[in-house]
């Protein structure tokens, strides 16, 4: 018997036997919009789905492709069906890895058409880790690499609404489509 999840929207996925037809914006926009960044110790509450709607802007600021800014709104969505493991513990968790990478991959080509080339894949990771510098330096004080991540956007570094996350999620996911499709 397949084990699975049920999600937001009421389906049933399998997380570690996805199918491309399991995929949901609703589901992933749903529950970035409730995760906790830096596993719940931030001092208040800011979610992945902030994080991933900064990432998004900070690409388009960026001027990098509608493709390369979609990618970065849902560049963590594989965690809306298998949660996140802190960096350090998850470098030591192979299957974790190749069950996140898979999904990942998974959601890539369902919201992209493809997989991303390694290209586009270091100018979102350069994005992600950007933005995690500055998530840490604006809520712990701390500086996580020795040189200065620049970022040219201002992120709402704040408590927000899930709900309201959730929509500007969903409406930004509508906007880069339409951009990618214009493309």
């Amino acid at each position: 018997m397949t084990e699975y999840i049920t999600t937001y929207t009421g389906r049933r996925i399998a997380p570690l036997d996805p199918k491309r037809e399991d995929i949901c914006l609703d589901d992933i926009a749903h529950a970035l919009s409730l995760m906790t960044r830096a596993n719940g110790h931030m001092p208040e509450f800011y979610s992945v789905g902030q994080h991933c709607i900064a990432c998004a802007r900070e690409a388009i600021a960026r001027g990098h492709s509608p493709r390369v800014a979609l990618a970065a709104l849902v560049h963590d969505s594989s965690e809306a069906y298998i949660s996140d493991i802190t960096r350090p513990v998850k470098r030591q968790l192979d299957f974790y890895l190749e069950v996140e990478d898979r999904l990942q991959r998974m959601i890539y080509e369902f919201f992209l058409g493809s997989e991303l080339s390694e290209a586009e894949f270091a100018q979102v990771d350069a994005i992600d880790n950007a933005m995690l510098y500055h998530e840490f330096l604006h809520y712990m004080k701390q500086e996580l690499t020795p040189y200065k991540a620049e970022i040219l956007t201002q992120p709402r570094f704040e408590v927000r609404p899930f709900a309201e996350v959730e929509q500007e999620f969903k409406e930004l996911y509508t906007e880069l489509h339409a951009r990618l499709e214009a493309h």
